[in-house]
Formats: C-alpha cells, structure tokens, sequence
C-alpha cells in the first residue's frame, strides 16, 4: 500500500513551507525546483491544500505560498486526506456492511487496527518535526 504521488509531493512542499520562517513566502515555481516536482502537478496540489485551509497563497510581486497555521498545528494526516481523502487500509474498514464476507471473516479487526494505529500516528506527526531536519 501507497500514498499517491500527488500526496508525497503535497507531503515535500509542505516541509518545505514547514522550513521557511514565520510569515515567510516562498514561490511555486521555487518549491517545485528544490522538491523536484513537476510545476504543473504542483499548482493543482497547491489549489488543493489551499481549498483545505492549510496553505495560504497570494498573487504578485510579494505573492507565494505560505502555511495557513504554524507547522506545530499541521498534522501529515490533514496533508493526506486533503489529497487522498480519508486512510482506508480496506473497504470494510470504511464501511463494514459493504463486505459479504463479514460474518465470517477473521480479518476486519487486524485491518481496522493497523488503519487506527497509521491514522493516529500521522495525526500526531506534524510538519515542525520535519522543519529541523
């Protein structure tokens, strides 16, 4: 299992904003070239992150990007679902009636374990972990 490309990337910028100082912008074309990303798979992550509240942009001379919140308030986990949408290790995990095999299958609880155990850890991890390194 995977996150897409698109959320590692939206993951790279964001630790790059995480490393910039407070009020500090940085332009995409910039982060697109020190987190070597694609510049036009960069602007819709940066419409994305932007729709979900965790960047802040502006246009013009002292436009760019920025991190709506400081990096201590920004969990990985926001970054992911803003791209990926919410973690599903399984399609039981999400919505347990879907699968037929409920009422015999051992392993819907070994699944939604590892899902809450991934969930929780990158609720917990956030970008100014990342900023120092």
């Amino acid at each position: 299992m995977q996150i897409t490309r698109q959320a590692d990337y939206a993951l790279r910028a964001m630790v790059y904003l995480a490393r910039l100082g407070p009020e500090e912008r940085a332009a995409t074309k910039k982060i697109a070239e020190v987190q070597k990303i694609p510049p036009s798979f960069l602007a819709k992550i940066i419409s994305q992150l932007s729709i979900a509240k965790l960047i802040d942009t502006s246009r013009g001379a002292r436009g760019g990007v920025l991190l709506a919140r400081p990096a201590s308030e920004i969990s990985l986990l926001e970054v992911v679902e803003a791209i990926d949408g919410p973690i599903a290790l399984n399609d039981c995990t999400v919505t347990p009636g879907k699968c037929d095999n409920a009422e015999f299958c051992p392993l819907h609880d070994i699944w939604q374990e590892a899902q809450d155990e991934l969930v929780a850890k990158l609720r917990e991890s956030t970008f100014d972990k990342y900023a120092k390194k």
